[in-house]
């Protein structure tokens, strides 16, 4: 739901309302721009309270008040009345991708978190498939209530959303202890793995908020090393979600055409990033999986940037896009479980999440107005650098967290368990990090 209602702003475009309300280019790259801001300043503050308020009352909340903020994107009728419904929608919006994150996180064993974190991040590519084909069936209500059929594109996501989160105030869990579908043999399953795999600790139990741990999470090398590959990530990401559909626009396709020819990369996105996150938890390969799908990228962006053929500009989208999609869970994955106790984990989640948001603010400039369509030479350029970049990134991190889990065993011999003192977190001899 939060991919439909932040993108689908892309397909309305495609259906006309740029047009029919009248702005320019920049305007509506202000307007995209705009969205962002609030939605990367509530990311840190929703994490931190997430745990005190409660998952199962805060994320269904965000969830029922942007649905209703997106519906009313189809009563908009100009420039300032459109800037008002992306920033609130931004706002409303902006805690849920790290809340659920680390809602996740309490639920799973470090070693089987990147499958679910991929299960929902994974449905952003899958959405971009369904909102061309939703977009494509709902823009034929053109003129039902005397409304155009890009406002019927709100109207309806946005009611789906919002039923949804009503819906949600009834389902979610607020913890592994409180799960009401699960036996109590099997909630002492569930915490006993957590604690085992280091997912939780004890320490976590009476983790109360310290400026402290949000600095060390901060202050942390592999957490610094990743917010830069989910900055460069994130550039990727927005551009081609808020954008693909310009994209195969501008290779000739038109109307409907374009939406239906924007779905194929989507679908193989997802099913990469399924496949890969299997593996990924199978064979505890993080880092090798953020390479691996950073060369993809590199192929993909070569690929439009060398040739001016239509069909191979098009078969580019396949590499970059399912690249980036891919990469997103195996990223995040690799913060989470690399940082402990429950208010380090809450920061490093938000400041990657701000690092990637951060990236999509500049990617509504690259594509939308500094890199002219159908090339968009410059934004190819630097797609390609920073693909080429999250690879080195990623590999400076390997070697590092190799470095230190080789430190730690040699700490393990010399000293024992109850020696060390509390709190440490993933800085202790015995949190072994994921590679």
């Amino acid at each position: 739901m939060s991919f439909f209602d932040i993108n689908n702003i892309a397909n309305a475009r495609v259906a006309g309302m740029q047009t029919a309300l009248n702005i320019s280019d920049y305007q509506f790259t202000v307007a995209l721009t705009l969205t962002l801001v609030p939605y990367i300043a509530m990311e840190l503050p929703s994490n931190l309270i997430l745990k005190r308020v409660g998952p199962d009352r805060l994320l269904p909340a965000m969830v029922t008040l942007w649905g209703i903020i997106a519906a009313m994107q189809g009563f908009v009728t100009g420039y300032t009345g459109l800037l008002l419904c992306r920033f609130f929608l931004g706002l409303t919006q902006g805690g849920l991708l790290p809340g659920l994150v680390l809602y996740l996180s309490s639920f799973y064993p470090r070693e089987r978190l990147q499958m679910r974190i991929s299960a929902f991040f994974s449905s952003a590519s899958l959405t971009g498939a369904f909102t061309g084909l939703l977009a494509a069936g709902i823009t034929h209500m053109d003129g039902i209530g005397d409304k155009p059929g890009w406002a019927w594109i709100f109207f309806i996501e946005g009611l789906f959303t919002f039923s949804f989160g009503i819906t949600s105030f009834f389902i979610f869990p607020r913890s592994p202890e409180t799960a009401r579908f699960l036996s109590p043999e099997e909630r002492y399953y569930v915490i006993s793995k957590l604690k085992s795999s280091r997912a939780i600790s004890e320490d976590d139990g009476r983790d109360a908020f310290s400026w402290v741990e949000v600095s060390r999470a901060f202050s942390s090398p592999q957490v610094l090393l990743l917010i830069i590959v989910t900055f460069f990530n994130g550039t990727q990401v927005f551009g081609l979600a808020l954008f693909e559909i310009t994209i195969v626009a501008g290779l000739g396709y038109t109307g409907n055409q374009a939406q239906l020819m924007s779905v194929p990369p989507f679908i193989l996105a997802f099913l990469a990033s399924m496949i890969s996150a299997y593996f990924s938890d199978r064979y505890g390969c993080r880092g090798l999986t953020v390479i691996f799908f950073s060369f993809w990228c590199i192929i993909g962006f070569s690929m439009f940037y060398a040739t001016t053929s239509q069909h191979v500009r098009y078969a580019s989208l396949f590499f970059s896009m399912t690249g980036t999609y891919a990469a997103v869970p195996a990223v995040i994955t690799w913060i989470v479980n690399n940082s402990a106790p429950h208010v380090r984990r809450a920061s490093s989640i938000a400041f990657g999440f701000v690092a990637n948001c951060s990236g999509g603010i500049l990617a509504t400039w690259l594509l939308g107005s500094l890199s002219p369509s159908p090339n968009y030479t410059a934004a190819t350029i630097a797609y390609i650098v920073m693909s080429t970049g999250m690879a080195l990134v990623s590999s400076l991190n390997l070697l590092y967290l190799s470095r230190e889990n080789r430190a730690k065993a040699e700490r393990r011999l010399s000293i024992a368990k109850d020696d060390e003192p509390e709190h440490l977190g993933d800085r202790s001899a015995w949190f072994v990090y994921s590679l």
